[in-house]
């Protein structure tokens, strides 16, 4: 199998929540713990955490996974610098990445899976979830984008790819809302573990 990598983009300073909220409980586990674990069950130890905001803190957390990470210390200036420290931070065997959001624990790890298999089916570069006719997260980009993405408008954000590439562009339709919602406020981190 060709080799693919998670990002999972956790340098945010989670001003709407008014504290890191990667370090919040979900399911039994922090948030962050909770997606590191969805994204393991897919591509095994190939992931790559982007710290930034409470770093020490939210590598402590994790350090159990043996995870690789990399630090984004502009990370005040927007997710897309995180998206490229972790593609820049991949090795060189690396063939392609999903990009998890860390504030996205409640996506099963079953949509990796359909995105893994639609890749290797469909031949197209980047692959995107899709709910009602709204995309969502992870999305997968082969690492030979990783020039083009260094080269987007940081206000943007990697849509900008999908917008340059439609040709490359696979969407694979999904049933699961999830994928569409982060969690920012606290009333969204609320509704999100009643439904736990």
């Amino acid at each position: 199998m060709k080799e693919i990598w998670a990002i999972i983009l956790a340098a945010g300073s989670s001003t709407r929540m008014k504290k890191q909220k990667l370090l919040l409980p979900f399911n039994g586990k922090t948030m962050i713990e909770t997606v590191v674990e969805n994204a393991v069950s897919t591509v095994g130890k190939n992931i790559m955490v982007v710290l930034g905001s409470n770093r020490e803190e939210i590598s402590e957390r994790i350090e159990h996974f043996q995870v690789k990470h990399c630090v984004n210390k502009n990370y005040q200036n927007g997710m897309l610098l995180s998206a490229i420290c972790g593609f820049k931070a991949l090795p060189k065997t690396a063939k392609a990445a999903m990009v998890f959001l860390g504030d996205q624990p409640q996506i099963p790890s079953s949509i990796s899976k359909l995105i893994i298999e639609a890749w290797e089916k469909s031949r197209k570069s980047i692959i995107v979830p899709v709910y009602k006719n709204r995309r969502g997260h992870p999305v997968l980009i082969e690492t030979r984008f990783i020039p083009e993405i260094e080269k987007l408008d940081q206000n943007r954000g990697l849509k900008q790819l999908l917008e340059k590439y439609p040709e490359e562009v696979y969407e694979v339709n999904c049933s699961s809302p999830e994928i569409l919602r982060d969690i920012d406020t606290p009333e969204e981190y609320k509704l999100e573990i009643s439904k736990k």
